[in-house]
């Protein structure tokens, strides 16, 4: 967008300020590429620290999104996974200031901004300069709900935060969530938690709640959350580059030559995450499953990819990076081994593709159960309350040989929930749809000229 354009025209100025780390600036990102699909004179002001323009400045985008920075007031990628719950705070403290600063720098004025829920502040920043707040929240809308849950229950009971015996006592909460609940707090440090919770807690203060979800994928915590709040709860679809899928690339990559290679479903794809990893004894065992197992699989090992390339022979390629939504989307792959973070979660059902459910942290005890108890389109592979337990390499080798058996019943169930969901999925981002209409509902109520 040329600054005649910006000048001459009435436009709608929105401010996206994600939480620094991979997993919520790809989504917000997203958003804001399915935002400027919708709406050409929109101009979206995507804000990142000095350190993440540096990793994310030159990928394409649309023209009408333009980054700006803040200082790294914050400790550096590098450092965080080191000191988690000092990387939380500096969020939480840090980044406000030179945030409304940038703000009193900028030439147009904002009529929204969307803050990531994790940024605590956004809300405070907005409601003080009478701006409109969209809250987003990059995991899904049930783990979102025991969040609010806990929050609610610690206010009510006056109680301090304890990771074990406050879980433990909520009232009026089925077994199998207080178990979930347990799961997502317990490796967790307190502060972090109680900073988490604080988030959760100033959401009635926004204007909006973004997810990056589908109103039919999770249709009763929606509409448990559409009885809380008072204010608009919108499922925006997906928020995944599947926008990106049909333009072409100057190389082809040497990944998807191996893929073209193989047969129609015969490959697993392999991704644990990027901040967590899991222990070299498991790893090997992993390897040394899979090679028995004689199915063939796409691994993207990150850090670990040149140590696991020597010992994976001809059955498996192993690369350092790949396009996950291109490599699900393709039609050798019958299958996804996941560590359930959300946006892969999300990119496997956009695909079709059933999963094996390997939680590792966080919310990914949580995904998986959904995965496998509510949709039918996956199964486990470890228990995450029991993480400490080895899976072994016999066990490996037979769950992967039964789960890419696309003949056999149990295969063809999964697979057809899988499918299931795929079409659910394609009809609520296609027009007329739930998640489109939510996206346009979002972008009419924030125009200039409309009230909020």
């Amino acid at each position: 967008m040329d600054s005649t354009n910006i000048r001459t025209t009435r436009v709608c100025h929105v401010v996206a300020m994600p939480f620094p780390g991979r997993g919520h600036i790809n989504p917000m990102m997203n958003l804001c590429k399915l935002l400027a699909s919708r709406k050409k004179d929109i101009l979206i002001t995507f804000v990142v620290t000095e350190e993440w323009l540096g990793y994310i400045g030159s990928d394409p985008k649309p023209h009408n999104i333009l980054f700006e920075t803040i200082p790294n007031v914050i400790p550096p990628e590098r450092l965080k996974a080191a000191n988690f719950p000092g990387f939380y705070d500096a969020v939480m403290t840090k980044m406000e200031a030179p945030f409304e600063q940038l703000l009193d720098r900028l030439e147009l004025p904002v009529a929204a901004i969307i803050g990531d829920i994790e940024v605590r502040w956004s809300t405070g920043v907005g409601n003080r300069r009478n701006i409109p707040v969209a809250l987003f929240w990059t995991m899904s809308a049930s783990v979102f709900s025991m969040f609010h849950h806990f929050d609610l229950h610690i206010k009510q009971s006056h109680a301090k935060i304890d990771l074990i015996e406050q879980v433990e006592s909520i009232a009026g909460m089925s077994l199998s969530n207080v178990e979930e609940l347990r799961t997502i707090f317990h490796r967790d440090d307190p502060r972090v938690l109680e900073l988490a919770l604080d988030c959760i807690s100033r959401v009635p203060q926004a204007q909006y709640l973004l997810f990056s979800s589908v109103n039919e994928f999770e249709p009763q915590a929606f509409d448990s959350l559409r009885a809380i709040y008072n204010f608009a709860v919108y499922p925006i679809g997906p928020a995944i580059p599947y926008l990106e899928l049909g333009e072409s690339s100057c190389e082809t990559k040497s990944y998807l030559q191996w893929l073209d290679s193989q047969q129609t479903g015969s490959v697993l794809y392999i991704s644990l995450g990027s901040f967590l990893s899991v222990s070299n004894t498991q790893m090997d065992e992993i390897v040394a499953g899979l090679q028995i197992s004689g199915v063939r699989y796409l691994w993207v090992a990150r850090g670990e990819a040149s140590r696991l390339k020597d010992r994976c022979g001809d059955m498996g390629l192993v690369v350092p990076w790949c396009d996950q939504l291109k490599v699900l989307c393709h039609p050798s792959v019958g299958g996804f081994w996941t560590h359930c973070g959300w946006n892969s979660i999300l990119e496997a059902v956009f695909a079709g593709v059933p999963m094996l459910t390997f939680p590792l942290f966080l919310d990914q005890d949580t995904n998986s159960r959904q995965i496998v108890e509510d949709w039918g389109n996956g199964w486990r592979v470890n228990d995450a309350v029991k993480a400490e337990k080895l899976v072994t390499k016999e066990n490996i080798a037979e769950l992967v040989r039964r789960f890419m058996g696309v003949e056999s019943d149990e295969g063809k169930q999964i697979r057809r929930k899988a499918k299931l969901l795929q079409d659910k999925c394609v009809v609520a981002i296609s027009e007329g749809g739930s998640s489109t209409a939510n996206l346009d509902a979002f972008i009419s109520s924030i125009s200039p000229g409309k009230g909020h």
